[in-house]
């Protein structure tokens, strides 16, 4: 499991006076006007910075950090994520979970027989959809509703899925 999570990803500069604008990968954006402390991914080490302000542009959190104060100070992390400890995560509801401690999780069908493992998470407007690597049928798209997703157990790495007609050929 992770240790820290991704909340976002500098997308760009805002400004002369070094705020940048975040592009959220989080599902709550207004997350950002409760954090103090976010982990900027340099490429080499993971740098702490303070928020000093918070504002929001149309899908992007703008962040002001504290001892940042130009555009040059900040202009390099471009594409650079922002992270949290995991203690400093959203808390989730009943049958949410975090994306990264989901990737690579082993997936099953309800009848208990190996299907493939689960590559990544596309987020739709409507629901989540996980795409699933299967041997015997390759790219697999399964909509995360409860119809399709019977059981997922973290702690496991394991996921138990119900495939309705027409999801594979």
């Amino acid at each position: 499991m992770e240790k820290q999570l991704q909340v976002g990803v500098i997308s760009s500069t805002h400004g002369i006076r070094g705020e940048v604008k975040v592009f959220p990968t989080t599902n709550d954006a207004a997350r950002f006007k409760q954090l103090k402390k976010v982990y900027l991914d340099t490429g080499r080490e993971q740098r702490l910075l303070e928020i000093e302000s918070v504002k929001f542009f149309k899908q992007f959190a703008i962040l002001k950090f504290k001892g940042i104060n130009t555009i040059n100070d900040i202009e390099k992390y471009k594409g650079r994520s922002l992270l949290v400890d995991r203690e400093d995560a959203v808390e989730l509801e009943e049958d949410e979970y975090y994306i990264a401690d989901m990737i690579g999780m082993e997936v099953y069908t309800e009848d208990g027989v190996s299907f493939g493992t689960l590559r990544d998470v596309m987020e739709t407007g409507a629901n989540d959809v996980y795409i699933i690597d299967s041997e015997e049928h390759g790219e697999v798209l399964v909509p995360a509703i409860k119809a399709c997703i019977r059981k997922v157990d973290i702690a496991a790495g394991r996921m138990e899925i119900h495939l309705m007609e027409g999801l594979i050929s």
